[in-house]
């Protein structure tokens, strides 16, 4: 089993040294959120708090997500990076393309894209999309995407974007994984015909299985059950080493694993040396028992 550390929506000067540590002790990825900008006003819900609050949002830094993925890359050398979830149908998909092949050439193709719509209007709005029919867009956008960030000259046509045969350079020496976020029925689905795997957001351990049947049975429909399929998840059973197990059981291949609620707000006044601690503890009881 694969393990990938959680921070976000904390002070931006620990971040290099986070990477560095979870590097160290063994942890196999690192999550990247993103966010382009926080509306004054709003009426959607934030999907993955109780009660839809996005409030613990206002004021709190976000650096571009390709930036920071980079910019992290630069001070690590085995540790790989999860975009957890870039919004994508917001950007223009062959700007993407580029900015994830750069990535993963400067980092030796230790990027894995993870992938999402955005459940705020506003966020279209300020990029100048239409928040309407952002699924079908979001599809065009990972044909796209994988094409252009493979070798050779690739053309598409679609209902959305329009693109002549053209190829970029560098390309990565390795396809770049792309992981589908989203709980919904068509996120999952979209995952299994589209994607390399699924991002799961976190929530009740019933509601986890209930989703992962889902996705086996969509994998059985389209005939991909035998097919390589990443499984990234958020649990409370990957905190002990028989839970870890268990997920194993399920076929989880990733754990995502973070040690405080982000989902505060104010700001993050947890010292960065504690953090070490928190993760160098879980490696050391956690990761290096299932793995050891």
């Amino acid at each position: 089993m694969r393990f990938t550390y959680a921070e976000a929506m904390t002070d931006i000067s620990y971040y290099a040294p986070l990477a560095q540590a979870a590097e160290q002790v063994g942890y196999h990825g690192m999550t990247v959120p993103d966010s382009v900008a926080y509306p004054e006003e709003s009426d959607a819900v934030y999907p993955y708090t109780p009660d839809g609050d996005r409030g613990f949002l206002e004021d709190k830094d976000f650096i571009e997500t390709f930036i920071q993925c980079a910019a992290l890359g630069a001070v690590t050398s085995t540790l790989r990076f999860l975009p957890f979830v870039l919004k994508l149908p917001i950007r223009p998909p062959a700007l993407v393309a580029k900015q994830a092949s750069s990535v993963a050439a400067l980092t030796n193709n230790r990027l894995s894209l993870g992938v999402g719509t955005s459940p705020w209007p506003e966020d279209y709005d300020i990029m100048g999309v239409d928040f309407k029919r952002r699924g079908k867009r979001m599809d065009e956008c990972m044909d796209v995407i994988r094409g252009l960030t493979s070798p050779g000259y690739f053309e598409f046509h679609g209902e959305f974007y329009d693109i002549p045969k053209i190829k970029m350079s560098p390309t990565p020496t390795q396809p770049i994984p792309l992981l589908v976020g989203g709980h919904a029925d068509l996120a999952l689905k979209r995952a299994v015909i589209r994607g390399d795997g699924w991002m799961h957001g976190g929530g009740p351990a019933e509601e986890l299985d209930a989703l992962l049947d889902k996705i086996n049975a969509i994998r059985k429909a389209e005939g991909k059950e035998n097919d390589p399929f990443e499984i990234h998840v958020i649990s409370m059973d990957a905190y002990t080493v028989d839970g870890c197990k268990r997920l194993e059981d399920k076929g989880i291949t990733d754990v995502i694993v973070g040690f405080r609620v982000p989902y505060i707000r104010g700001d993050d006044t947890e010292p960065l040396q504690q953090k070490i601690q928190n993760m160098t503890w879980y490696a050391e009881n956690v990761i290096a028992k299932v793995n050891g």
